[in-house]
């Protein structure tokens, strides 16, 4: 095992990946900018740090959970980031940032002697706390199998590549089509509501058959049927994740036709709604138009 485990980022997905680390070392070193946060994690055992260089201090191996690009390259090479810690040998990114900032996280923190992991995980807040999450990784075959003990603590491992940022590429690839399912699934809801069709029938039917997707058979019956809206992934991560998605299409010259419309109405969603509503919200964007709620 290693000689300390760190963890930065406490948030909604970060706060129970890291509660289910702590059960599994011995000696946890956590940060987050807001202190409740932390000091949630500090009731369980875990010891609190002022900043990322200090978890990377004190820890040989640290995990980290942050919202977006930006806040990872700060984290990770800023002043008082991880890299300026002189104890860590891997750092295990969890986030999602899109596979060259990750590469250039890589490369730059080869230059003081720390391995990245490029580890982004799917599954939600309910697969963190359940250790349920697939955690897409890529990294040097050794520092992946030293991690492997603790990353199945969180979830189901698939080792995707040796290189830094293909872990980032599959986890693009598959919220485009989580974000795709949900859009498209709230049009073809809102037009059934609005011809007179029972949206619980409908998502019956739809569920025995071939329309049968992620957003059918999870979201809608447990966060828009009763308009509870609180699936707890926010509409600005959505809309960030195409968008890196979309950028890679570009990177790599991929013609995209459905992706280019999926990343608009998720935009118009963010317009709307604001970028932290829940991401089930999209539904209302179709709804205000069609003047119907999809609802039991």
């Amino acid at each position: 095992m290693f000689d300390g485990v760190g963890f930065i980022g406490l948030g909604k997905m970060g706060g129970p990946i890291a509660t289910r680390l702590l059960a599994k070392c011995d000696r946890l070193t956590v940060y987050d900018t807001r202190p409740a946060a932390a000091e949630l994690l500090k009731t369980h055992g875990a010891i609190l740090a002022d900043s990322p260089a200090e978890v990377a201090a004190n820890a040989e191996v640290a995990f980290m959970s942050l919202p977006n690009p930006d806040i990872v390259r700060q984290v990770a090479l800023g002043p008082g980031g991880i890299a300026g810690g002189g104890k860590l040998k891997i750092l295990v990114d969890l986030s999602t940032t899109g596979p060259r900032v990750s590469a250039l996280v890589a490369a730059g923190l080869a230059e003081k002697g720390i391995d990245l992991v490029d580890a982004p995980v799917s599954g939600g807040v309910a697969g963190a706390v359940k250790g349920t999450l697939a955690v897409m990784v890529a990294g040097s075959p050794n520092s992946v199998e030293r991690c492997h003990e603790l990353l199945s603590t969180i979830g189901k491992v698939f080792n995707v590549g040796a290189k830094p940022g293909l872990g980032q590429t599959m986890k693009l690839c598959n919220n485009l089509l989580s974000a795709t399912a949900l859009a498209i699934s709230s049009e073809a809801m809102v037009l059934g509501v609005k011809a007179g069709l029972d949206p619980k029938v409908m998502l019956d039917v739809i569920n025995s058959g071939t329309g049968r997707n992620s957003a059918t058979v999870d979201k809608f019956p447990r966060a828009v049927l009763p308009r509870s809206f609180n699936f707890g992934f926010a509409t600005g991560l959505m809309y960030k994740d195409v968008r890196l998605f979309m950028e890679e299409a570009e990177n790599l010259g991929v013609q995209m036709w459905v992706a280019p419309a999926v990343r608009q109405l998720w935009l118009q969603t963010c317009f709307e709604l604001g970028f932290e509503s829940d991401f089930t919200e999209v539904v209302k964007t179709i709804e205000r138009l069609a003047h119907v709620k999809v609802e039991a």
